[in-house]
């Protein structure tokens, strides 16, 4: 039996749903994770009751679901409907259940209280209890609701997701969760300053001496010394970009440096630079660059 059958492909198997996720470690001891379900043919009976586990499931539903029926701990709620773009909050332990009698898309942030006690230890905050909510009602939070369309093209192809931008999207969205619905409050003022010129030199060594790698956030904040969250915003204060941004621009460089001067296939080329494969490279160079990168090989050596 899995641990957790509220991420991933056991959640989307419990809701008989396709179920497409990411997972992040970034946390010490923990996993945040996000799933897209899609459940598409109605079958009229009662989802099955999760694993109980301290946990907390943060929804964005895409679909217009119009006749909720909704139980905790075999107790139902008043019947409700849930709109397009809207947030709702189940409790894990408290066995949520509904009425399979819709189809429905949605967007499920799974945030155990293990990584939100961590963000409130990283955030120098008092650990909060839980996440309140009314169960079965929606609401809307436009920040959920935005970072829930970012991932949508990203769930067609997860083999092409940068870990460190993953990891920083995770971490932000447990933050909110645990401050928008938590009330999580920093103890003291937070540090507003960047990084050292020696920890910003440091780092940003390692990331180039790594290019080929999947970096995860922990990794970098520790060559620094630092908090993830304290790491991310010092990075982006000294440098003018997210860690992860910053990364995918220097295998752009490299890119660039083999493709000008190199015989090597772009296959290899995104390889060494750490790119999925061929595609992805393509899609990240011309992004950034605005050519394809045979073409601008062609280009420069022309």
């Amino acid at each position: 039996m899995p641990a957790s059958d509220s991420y991933g492909e056991a959640f989307g198997k419990r809701l008989k749903a396709q179920a497409t996720a990411f997972t992040s470690r970034a946390l010490p001891r923990s996993t945040i994770a996000v799933t897209e379900l899609n459940y598409e043919s109605p079958e009229f009976i009662l989802s099955t009751a999760p694993i109980v586990e301290d946990a907390f499931l943060v929804a964005v539903h895409l679909k217009r679901f119009e006749r909720y029926e909704y139980w905790e701990n075999d107790k139902a709620a008043p019947v409700s409907t849930l709109m397009p773009g809207e947030t709702i909050i189940y409790d894990v332990k408290r066995k949520p259940t509904f009425h399979l009698n819709s189809s429905f898309h949605s967007v499920h942030f799974y945030l155990p209280m293990s990584a939100l006690d961590a963000i409130a230890d990283e955030a120098d905050a008092v650990r909060i209890q839980e996440l309140r909510y009314r169960p079965a009602v929606s609401r809307a939070d436009p920040v959920l609701r935005n970072i829930a369309h970012t991932l949508l093209p990203l769930f067609r192809d997860p083999a092409q997701v940068n870990r460190l931008f993953m990891d920083h999207l995770m971490l932000a969205v447990g933050h909110h969760a645990a401050t928008t619905y938590g009330g999580m409050l920093p103890i003291s003022r937070p540090v507003l300053g960047g990084l050292t010129l020696s920890q910003e030199r440091r780092v940003k060594a390692f990331m180039v001496e790594n290019l080929s790698e999947d970096l995860p956030l922990a990794v970098l904040a520790k060559e620094c010394g630092l908090s993830m969250s304290r790491f991310s915003k010092a990075f982006r204060r000294s440098v003018g970009s997210p860690p992860h941004k910053w990364f995918i621009q220097q295998r752009i460089t490299l890119a660039k440096t083999l493709l000008r001067t190199g015989t090597m296939s772009l296959t290899d080329v995104a390889s060494s630079c750490g790119f999925a494969d061929q595609s992805h490279f393509t899609r990240y160079f011309s992004a950034a660059v605005g050519v394809s990168p045979g073409l601008w090989r062609r280009a420069v050596r022309s």
